[in-house]
């Protein structure tokens, strides 16, 4: 497993916005010595995804935990 630096956090943070097309409210990219976690809102299950996809490009083998909500417009 890679190091988990703060570095790379600020990289995975602009390469999810940069993938999301900034889609994502309050993001929070947190780390753990076992696994990134993201945290966030938005509007659809899609940028959700792509977020995921996000780190998934940078670091697709360390283990992830996508806690961002999907909220719904009423």
């Amino acid at each position: 497993m890679p190091t988990l630096t703060p570095q790379l956090c600020l990289d995975l943070e602009q390469h999810i916005l940069a993938r999301t097309g900034r889609r994502i409210r309050d993001l929070a990219v947190l780390l753990s010595p076992e696994r990134v976690i993201l945290r966030g809102r938005t509007t659809t299950y899609h940028v959700k995804q792509l977020a995921q996809h996000g780190v998934q490009d940078l670091l697709p083998r360390v283990p992830l935990e996508n806690a961002i909500v999907v909220e719904t417009l009423n």
